[in-house]
């Protein structure tokens, strides 16, 4: 290690030190209690993920009230964006995905409330970047990346209206899939959650190549949280999948070739998820998008066949009326020569 980053490392142990005494010196007592519990979960000093008791105490404080909760977003956001450090961030973001995962509805509620909209909750990291060394720069990468999933997964559960993150680890039951009747699925917003639903899996694909970071522990265990939404994703999307192939004669010809285009985005990501998921290979997944695309196809290119029959029809019609009009024509051109 270079005097450099160990000359760091020691500057980031004093910010901590800092922090800790700023929290403490606070008058509000739960409050500072929660500051305190945060920053010992986001030190300086280690590149390892924050432990898991750290973690449960966050997500335990933020279920008793809303006091709390506002008390640790608060906490976890003025950490996020005042550091400039990757580590730090990153586990920030973990603890922010955790409790997206795991914390109580009215807490994910409060997590996800209009991401997008610039508020205190979004996580807009697209500047971030930390440029000290090599490992640095690299794990900016990562901390943009890791904050733009989260953040479309928070836009894509709205879109939902249910949380893509699981509680518990899902299992998919192919034949109960293919049985489901889609009653809790409003027909008319299938097409949008579908779109939205890929897009998710998309901004996942486009995870950063370094196969270095990979091995740290912090974004290993970034990538099993995200592996576990990945899970879920393709839960949501066989069940709009059955619902819309159901009923896919009432779809229109514009969102048939929306869900068509959406579908092949979809099947684009196989071999970058593969990658990146390695035991979440899923082939009975990818056998059923497959058979629902050729199913919306066949629907698709019938469409346009009659549409072309008609079309046709339609000209030879024409063609009837201007021959029959031009025989009129000549008949009433011979009838004034003859008179």
């Amino acid at each position: 290690m270079s005097k450099k980053r160990i000359l760091r490392d020691i500057i980031g142990i004093f910010k901590d030190k800092a922090s800790l005494l700023k929290a403490n010196l606070s008058t509000k007592r739960g409050v500072s209690s929660i500051q305190v519990t945060v920053i010992r979960a986001t030190t300086h000093a280690s590149t390892s993920p924050p432990r898991n008791h750290r973690i449960a105490a966050i997500i335990s404080a933020g279920d008793h009230s809303l006091p709390a909760i506002y008390a640790c977003i608060d906490a976890i956001m003025d950490r996020l964006h005042s550091t400039q450090n990757p580590y730090v961030a990153l586990k920030c973001l973990f603890i922010f995905h955790n409790i997206m995962a795991k914390g109580s509805l009215l807490y994910k509620d409060h997590v996800s409330f209009f991401p997008s909209s610039g508020g205190h909750n979004s996580l807009n990291l697209s500047g971030f970047y930390d440029k000290f060394d090599v490992e640095t720069r690299q794990l900016s990468s990562w901390v943009r990346w890791y904050a733009n999933v989260l953040e479309r997964n928070m836009i894509t559960s709205r879109t939902l209206g249910s949380y893509i993150s699981p509680s518990s680890r899902l299992s998919i039951n192919f034949d109960k899939i293919e049985n489901h009747k889609g009653n809790n699925i409003s027909f008319s917003n299938s097409v949008t959650e579908m779109e939205s639903l890929v897009c998710l899996v998309e901004v996942i694909c486009e995870a950063p190549e370094s196969q270095y970071c990979q091995k740290i522990d912090l974004v290993h265990e970034i990538m099993i949280l995200i592996s576990e939404d990945y899970r879920s994703t393709q839960y949501h999307i066989l069940i709009r999948l059955v619902e819309l192939s159901s009923r896919v004669s009432r779809l229109s010809y514009l969102d048939l070739s929306e869900l068509i285009l959406c579908l092949s985005k979809l099947e684009g990501c196989r071999k970058k998820l593969n990658e990146l998921f390695i035991r979440r290979k899923n082939d009975l997944f990818w056998e059923m998008v497959s058979q629902k695309k050729m199913d919306m196809e066949k629907v698709k290119y019938e469409r346009e066949k009659q549409g072309l029959l008609l079309w046709n029809v339609d000209e030879n019609c024409d063609e009837l009326n201007w021959s029959s009009q031009r025989f009129g024509e000549k008949i009433q051109q011979f009838l004034v020569a003859a008179s």
